[in-house]
């Protein structure tokens, strides 16, 4: 960890604590993060109002180590997704965790990455505004140590970065982004015009090619053939390139590819690539891993077709409370929209607690979901009273993490040793 890291660090744990943050002890109201973690206080009997949200420290630490090892494993570089969580303590723990740096998706994501000392940036988008360019221009000139990789996939794209970064020291290192297929989102669809983005970066002295990226995710109708076929062509115009003398002057190439539901195939392609006039950095941007899902992701992950590689464990859980049980067949919580994901899967009813013992939610499924509500569904076996606690599982992580602005992290018994800040 950097000095300045450190520095940053240090004000989240001075930051004060008050209504701005869902879920807290009310009466902890004025202590710092930094004094309210060392109460360790109980997520149950401490003074915590539901609905709250909390993230494992086991599982946290569990997820973290697991892809640290799968990344060396596999001879990968990793630069996790940070727009799953925006949280620059994650952020460190990944990077403490091996992680090459971090990939960011726009501008204000850079800002807060940077604010936190973060030294390796790959934007994994276009980047054409102006305001935005300049100011990482700036950035990129007043520190020697900071370094940035954004997507181009258009000679417009590329004439409107250079126009904006005339004047700057450093030239902005870019990767031609190739799109995954005809209707798929952004990047070049041809290898041609690919050449054509190329050559307008050699053209100017404000950018600089660096290698090929792309998505793999958005391969239409993916399935492990599609998206192998994807990768291989990746990595054949990264050698194209290559052999062409597109990457003259550099220390190494970059092949970047891999979201949180083929990277499997990431790692098998990318082991096969060539050698090429120069080491390449085999860059992997995976971010749902860091708290895992209990729907989405929880079947979609590449260890379900390697269980010899291990796991992912799901970090969140979602505490609310039955404030009313209308009839034998319903229930509601308090928590809904504004407190869980619901982009692609309804919340899950895992456990109950009461009078602090803890059973599986028999009986009790989510049907829908209100502003501040959740609708349960509870069948005869529901044991489910007006007050018991309901924790919920979630899916898709990164609409977890954008609702809670501090996260507690809470051992298996409950204390409560950290408190995770967001920035969205």
């Amino acid at each position: 960890m950097t000095a300045d890291s450190a520095q940053s660090l240090a004000r989240l744990a001075a930051e004060r604590v008050d209504h701005r943050f869902k879920g807290l002890p009310p009466d902890a109201d004025g202590l710092t993060v930094a004094e309210l973690a060392g109460q360790r206080r109980n997520l149950f009997t401490g003074g915590f109002a539901t609905p709250v949200l909390a993230l494992s420290a086991e599982r946290l630490e569990h997820n973290l180590k697991l892809m640290e090892t799968y990344a060396a494993r596999h001879g990968l570089a990793f630069a996790p997704h940070g727009k799953t969580s925006m949280a620059p303590q994650l952020f460190q723990r990944q990077i403490e965790h091996g992680a090459w740096g971090i990939t960011l998706a726009v501008p204000h994501q850079v800002r807060v990455a940077r604010a936190f000392g973060t030294r390796r940036v790959f934007l994994a988008n276009e980047l054409v505004d102006a305001a935005a360019l300049r100011w990482i221009a700036a950035e990129l000139d007043a520190d020697p140590d900071f370094e940035l990789v954004c997507y181009v996939d258009s000679v417009r794209g590329v004439e409107l970065m250079d126009a904006a970064l005339r004047g700057a020291t450093r030239p902005v290192d870019v990767v031609v982004e190739l799109a995954a297929g005809e209707g798929a989102r952004t990047g070049v669809r041809t290898e041609a015009e690919c050449a054509a983005v190329a050559d307008a970066v050699a053209g100017t002295r404000t950018l600089r090619l660096v290698g090929v990226a792309g998505y793999e995710g958005e391969v239409p109708k993916a399935d492990t053939e599609r998206v192998t076929a994807w990768l291989r062509r990746l990595v054949a115009l990264t050698a194209d390139f290559d052999k062409a003398g597109r990457f003259t002057g550099l220390d190494e190439i970059i092949v970047s590819a891999g979201g949180s539901a083929w990277f499997d195939a990431v790692a098998e392609v990318f082991a096969e690539i060539p050698e090429l006039s120069l080491p390449v950095l085999k860059l992997l941007r995976s971010g749902a891993y860091v708290s895992h899902d209990d729907g989405h992701y929880r079947k979609l992950t590449p260890f379900n077709r390697v269980p010899e590689e291990g796991a992912l464990e799901p970090a969140f859980r979602l505490w609310t409370q039955v404030v009313s049980r209308p009839s034998a067949e319903q229930a509601f919580v308090n928590a809904g929209k504004r407190d869980a994901a619901y982009d692609l899967d309804l919340p899950f009813a895992q456990v109950i607690r009461r009078d602090g013992a803890e059973r599986p939610a028999t009986g009790v499924s989510v049907t829908a979901l209100s502003d501040q509500h959740a609708w349960l569904a509870t069948t005869p076996e529901a044991d489910l009273e007006v007050g018991d606690w309901v924790g919920l599982g979630l899916s898709h992580p990164c609409t977890s993490f954008d609702k809670w602005q501090l996260i507690p992290v809470a051992e298996a018994d409950g204390t409560v040793v950290d408190y995770v800040r967001t920035f969205f």
